[in-house]
């Protein structure tokens, strides 16, 4: 008689073969997000959108791939769903190794998102929709084995996120110092290919049993009735809001420091982190702990979010990433609180994604177009507040429909005291009001909806009161938010990117009829570093035409310094900032010195390598997003286009004041690699600056052929010769270092 008995599996043995798979499926998951978006960066001028709009592909992606494991598991046997998702699998291997799709080359002028969201699906959409599927599908998969924990398989889920955790974790402090992007592509490929043989041993140990288990989980036990329509409802809220926040918080923490992996996956790895410890069979942080501190941190974040009291970048970086962190961890311990039975755990997931595809929609697609400033924070954060579980009795009893009742009074009467103008409280004043509000929200806080009441009356007060600003115009683009506002004694108009000036004109001059040019201001007056390039570039010519590039347009200042004769080309990405710039009524500095001036349009990288070579005498880098200058401009091949570019004689003019990042040293070194002498001034001595009639100090570094080249900059007055650390490694396209310039900048102040 023959034995049909099935070899003896281990347990622990098929447990490490489905760990080691869901690990290894989530790490490449999560690794190819910052390293294929690093790709992409520069096609798109270094916008922080870039991030935002590939987290959307992302999580778009991710819903796929959960819809895909759920109808599988739903209507395949075992066999046929092994068979079908390694043939997947083996098929996206079509697509490696990873880089950008031919026929991609420059995005449009407009719809840019959409554009980017094309690119990432032709470039990576078959690989990362196989590697969504993983998570969900070998549970699924460890549900229906013979394993003693089948029945409760979303552990697994924790170890999926732990190897997302790690991943994101190594990118910028191990992979991306140590290795270039193309090697990097390369290593991914053959981890891929080590993940299909590790599924296929997975699928074998399911195979082999001639008739997999039940679906696991008592239908008498709680949560194993079917789930309904509501509970999915409630499972996509649950993780729209900490998905939106995702978006909107790294956005708001790179705008003035950098669009870099670094700043991109420190969010994305708390956020997961948060799946990690709620779906612990024994949670290292309890749910009522987490519910104590998030809400003292959102009512200490909304108070800094109106009247911002931190003005230290690792303090305010701190606040807002540890305030999301505990958000995130109370929404993602309310979805970990209501799970289903394993039976519709793909389902589960696919809601899950679902909320996240929403959140990130919204946040990344939707708030842009809706919002001319960055509103969807503030409206995140009071959604967060709703999606706190309420503490004691249920209901509108009489009590608390009083309660709303003051809170709506108090708030309409403050909102229409600042409204009016009959409040004027100066600064402290308006600290300590915004302060008792947010006291009063934590006070309430065992009640949702009084606690977000609370907190949504400080963002409106906050709206409506600017201290000695009057709001005169928003724009808002792919690239950011521009903010037009005037002084209260209306003496001045500026522009604002982010948090930070790109341009101011007296009132005076915009207003009048005659054809007198303006007087330039900010970083670009009479005395300022630039100013002071454009004269060297002159009279090296004797006074006669030159001709200037410049990178970044902003207000169109440095126009007025253009003569008769000379031929100036402003090259700018972002149609908004065109609009204002030529528009005399905002803005007059192009409309009366430099009507005729030539606008090329796309990023500089490559509009201006599509301009003959060795035609411009002076080259102006003054590009920035907010605060910071796009990293792609700051690289050993970017000053190698700038040095194509430039006339025999001439100088390259590289504005980096920054209040957070050292770049003169990174401007010093692609100089350098590429045979160029540098100076830098700081404006400590040559500028005269009066921030009231907004005149500031700048650095700026020129870069020369030799130092014959630099003419009247080559005297003492203020420039330093700036020699390259051999100590520090050169920016490239596949290097850079922002963590560095952080700590120089630090040890500066």
């Amino acid at each position: 008689m023959n034995d049909t008995r099935l070899p003896v599996i281990r347990p622990g043995l098929t447990l490490s073969v489905y760990i080691a798979a869901i690990f290894l499926s989530a790490a490449l998951l999560f690794a190819v997000q910052p390293m294929f978006t690093k790709m992409v960066l520069p096609r798109l001028g270094g916008a922080p959108t870039v991030w935002s709009i590939a987290i959307v592909f992302f999580q778009t992606a991710l819903l796929a791939g959960y819809t895909y494991a759920h109808l599988l598991t739903r209507w395949l046997s075992s066999r046929q769903s092994v068979i079908v998702h390694v043939a997947l699998m083996s098929v996206a291997t079509l697509a490696l190794p990873l880089a950008i799709a031919r026929g991609w080359g420059r995005p449009p002028e407009q719809g840019e998102a959409l554009w980017l969201l094309g690119l990432f699906t032709v470039s990576i959409g078959l690989p990362f929709f196989a590697l969504s599927a993983n998570g969900p599908l070998l549970q699924a998969w460890f549900a229906r084995s013979d394993h003693p924990s089948r029945h409760d398989p979303y552990f697994l889920y924790a170890a999926s996120n732990v190897g997302s955790f790690l991943a994101l974790l190594a990118y910028p402090f191990a992979v991306e110092p140590l290795s270039r992007l193309g090697d990097q592509a390369s290593i991914w490929s053959i981890l891929y290919y080590l993940l299909i043989v590790l599924i296929l041993i997975c699928g074998c140990l399911l195979l082999r049993l001639p008739q997999a288990p039940q679906d696991s989980g008592d239908l008498t036990a709680p949560g194993g009735a079917a789930p309904t329509w509501r509970d999915g409802v409630i499972w996509a809220g649950l993780a729209a809001v900490p998905s939106g926040l995702l978006v909107s918080v790294t956005a708001y923490i790179s705008t003035d420091v950098g669009a870099v992996p670094l700043l991109w996956v420190v969010p994305l790895a708390l956020y997961l982190l948060t799946f990690v410890i709620v779906f612990q069979r024994r949670p290292v942080i309890r749910q009522q702990a987490a519910l104590f501190v998030q809400a003292a941190l959102l009512s200490v974040l909304a108070t800094t979010l109106v009247v911002t009291i931190i003005k230290q970048l690792l303090l305010s970086l701190a606040l807002n990433l540890l305030a999301f962190f505990v958000t995130a961890l109370v929404c993602h311990g309310e979805l970990a609180r209501r799970r289903p039975a394993p039976r519709y755990l793909t389902a589960f997931y696919m809601w899950m994604s679902l909320g996240g595809v929403i959140g990130g929609i919204f946040s990344a697609l939707l708030a842009p177009k809706l919002f001319a400033t960055v509103a969807e924070y503030p409206i995140l954060i009071v959604l967060a507040i709703l999606c706190r579980p309420r503490i004691g009795s249920a209901g509108f009893d009489r009590r608390r429909l009083i309660w709303l009742g003051m809170i709506g009074l108090f708030g309409a009467l403050i909102i229409g005291l600042l409204a009016s103008g009959v409040l004027q409280p100066d600064d402290v004043q308006f600290k300590w009001l915004v302060g008792a509000i947010a006291v009063l929200g934590l006070m309430a806080s065992r009640d949702p909806l009084k606690f977000a009441a609370v907190i949504s009356i400080a963002f409106l007060a906050g709206s409506f009161f600017q201290h000695d600003v009057i709001r005169r115009d928003s724009l808002r683009s792919f690239f950011g938010v521009y903010k037009i506002t005037e002084t209260a004694d209306r003496s001045y108009r500026v522009l604002l990117h982010g948090t930070t000036i790109h341009g101011a004109e007296r009132i005076s001059e915009i207003e009048r009829s005659d054809t007198e040019r303006p007087e330039p201001l900010t970083y670009y007056h009479e005395t300022s570093a630039l100013a002071r390039s454009i004269a060297a570039v002159r009279d090296a010519h004797a006074g006669g035409p030159i001709h200037v590039a410049v990178v970044g347009l902003g207000t169109g200042t440095l126009a007025c310094y253009a003569m008769p004769g000379d031929i100036w080309h402003f090259y700018e990405i972002d149609i908004a900032v065109i609009k204002i710039a030529r528009d005399p009524s905002r803005f007059s500095f192009l409309a009366q010195c430099a009507p005729q001036a030539s606008i090329m349009i796309g990023d500089a990288r490559l509009t201006l390598g599509d301009s003959p070579d060795h035609i411009y005498d002076l080259i102006v880098v003054d590009a920035f997003s907010s605060d910071t200058i796009p990293v792609h401009l700051l690289t050993r091949e970017a000053m190698g286009v700038y040095l194509n570019k430039l006339a025999p004689g001439g100088l390259i003019a590289m504005h980096v004041s920054n209040r957070h990042l050292e770049l003169a040293s990174v401007v010093a070194g692609i100089a350098s690699a590429n045979g160029l002498v540098a100076r830098t001034n700081e404006g400590k001595d040559i500028e005269e600056t009066d921030y009231d009639q907004y005149k500031f100090s700048s650095t700026v570094v020129v870069a020369a052929r030799n130092d014959e080249d630099f003419g009247e900059l080559g005297g003492p007055e203020g420039w330093q010769v700036e020699v390259a650390n051999p100590k520090q490694r050169v920016w490239t396209d596949d290097y850079s270092n922002i963590a560095g310039a952080i700590l120089r900048q630090l040890r500066q102040e």
